[in-house]
């Protein structure tokens, strides 16, 4: 008498069944020939350990060549989910970090994909023939929009701050405020790069009070720089001292130091409209005597990612020559896209700047628009998907404006017979996927974040949902 398992494992369907199935035959193309056997090789052999280990039971030939092929479409499916792929923000969180932060302007995006991607003046002057200073346009509009001497523009912020550092600061020691030691983001942690940049991090005052003598007892011989920090996602509330820049600026210069403010989120206008009213102003910064500013491009900014430096010209010129400069700068995509945004904020035209539609929207203006939405959505769907409109707060994100949430309407999601993680799986799993959040057992999309453009595919998937 034959063993059952024994028998199960002889209809273990072969690698070369798989890939002559119709999905097999789909998924090449996208995977590629070599993948896709590594997939089914992967698949057989999962089924095999099932067998053995009794969690897959006997099974007849045409069974286990069905399963095979559905393991081998849903590999394939999360094969594609791996690379970079669109997604649908339905969160409310403008500037959110594992989606890529503030998306860009269709000028940005037209000067990536048109000026940019193939060959391009990154390094050449066609008015001389010669070569050209990379993102010499891009220096020039900060310069403009900041009143600083000069500017340098990096990878991102955080290189922005090693790179300083590591030029002005190596050799000797800088001085911060315990209160300014964060970590923004799960990859900057300011202590971390104070390290590694071959500073000496010479600690001050409590966690929530600095006084100006604070940093004078620590000044010594071996004082480079006296570095501000904002804080961005970390907000101390009551007792709390510390000295304003120019203060601190005053000190620095007495002593024939250097004053370093690492601005955070890179507001380049006041934001007090939108609610933001502690993020620091960069031309305001300058003014008020820092001798050299880094912030972000692609937070209160609204650009891509790359860190920004405004300093005095001698002070540029030194970060500029420095090897580490070249291992940090910003490359050819970055540069354009970062141009085009600066070009709107010169011209005044931030209404361009999708950050700055979404931050500037009403409550009143998305609660038309959600029921609007949900309208449409119940015209779609069966009774089985309820619809409703709810109240809510959308979120800035970013490290920015931590104690803003602006008002908002939520279309709210309930299934009678899924779960609101099962809805939400499937809308994440979608294509392209939609990215929502979960409360109180309801699954809300907050359209402050979807661009009108994308009501059509975002109204797809939810049809999908109730197929």
């Amino acid at each position: 008498m034959s063993n059952p398992a024994t028998s199960s494992l002889r209809a273990i369907p072969s690698v070369d069944q798989l890939l002559r199935s119709d999905v097999a035959i789909q998924l090449r193309k996208a995977v590629g020939s070599q993948r896709l056997t590594d997939i089914a090789r992967e698949v057989t052999d999962q089924i095999r350990a099932q067998i053995e280990s009794g969690s897959l039971r006997n099974s007849s030939r045409e069974a286990l060549l069905a399963e095979g092929i559905q393991r081998l479409r849903l590999a394939g499916s999360h094969e594609a989910l791996l690379g970079f792929s669109r997604v649908i923000n339905a969160t409310g969180v403008i500037l959110h970090t594992n989606l890529g932060r503030a998306p860009l302007s269709a000028a940005a995006r037209t000067a990536i994909t048109k000026e940019a991607a193939g060959y391009c003046t990154l390094e050449y002057d066609p008015s001389t023939g010669e070569r050209g200073k990379r993102g010499a346009r891009a220096e020039e509009l900060l310069v403009q929009l900041t009143g600083a001497e000069a500017a340098l523009i990096v990878n991102n912020c955080a290189s922005a701050a090693l790179l300083i550092l590591t030029v002005l600061a190596h050799d000797g020691e800088t001085i911060v405020s315990r209160g300014e030691l964060v970590e923004i983001g799960g990859d900057f942690r300011v202590p971390d790069v104070m390290s590694n940049s071959g500073t000496r991090m010479i600690e001050v005052g409590t966690t929530n009070r600095t006084r100006l003598e604070d940093y004078t007892r620590a000044i010594n011989a071996n004082t480079r720089l006296l570095m501000r920090v904002h804080p961005s996602n970390y907000l101390i509330v009551g007792f709390t001292t510390s000295p304003d820049l120019a203060t601190l600026s005053l000190l620095a210069h007495e002593r024939g130091l250097f004053l370093y403010e690492d601005a955070g989120s890179g507001a380049l206008i006041d934001l007090t409209k939108y609610g933001l009213e502690d993020e620091p102003i960069i031309s305001a910064s300058i003014a008020s005597g820092a001798d050299v500013v880094s912030f972000s491009g692609d937070k209160l900014l609204g650009g891509p990612q790359a860190g920004l430096i405004i300093s005095r010209a001698e002070i540029i010129e030194r970060l500029r020559r420095s090897p580490l400069y070249r291992a940090l700068r910003a490359d050819k995509l970055c540069l354009a896209a970062l141009e085009a945004t600066l070009e709107a904020h010169r011209r005044g035209a931030l209404d361009e700047i999708p950050l700055f539609q979404m931050l500037g929207l009403s409550a009143e203006a998305i609660e038309t628009r959600a029921r609007n939405f949900a309208q449409r959505l119940t015209d779609l769907l069966a009774s089985d998907l309820k619809v409703n409109v709810v109240s809510g707060n959308s979120a800035v994100g970013g490290g920015s404006g931590p104690n803003v949430h602006p008002p908002t309407a939520l279309v709210a999601l309930t299934h009678e017979t899924l779960s609101a993680n099962e809805l939400e799986s499937k809308l994440r799993t979608s294509s392209p996927p939609v990215i929502t959040r979960i409360s109180d057992g309801q699954v809300l999309l907050d359209l402050r974040t979807v661009d009108v453009s994308e009501e059509s595919d975002l109204l797809t998937a939810l049809k999908s949902l109730a197929s």
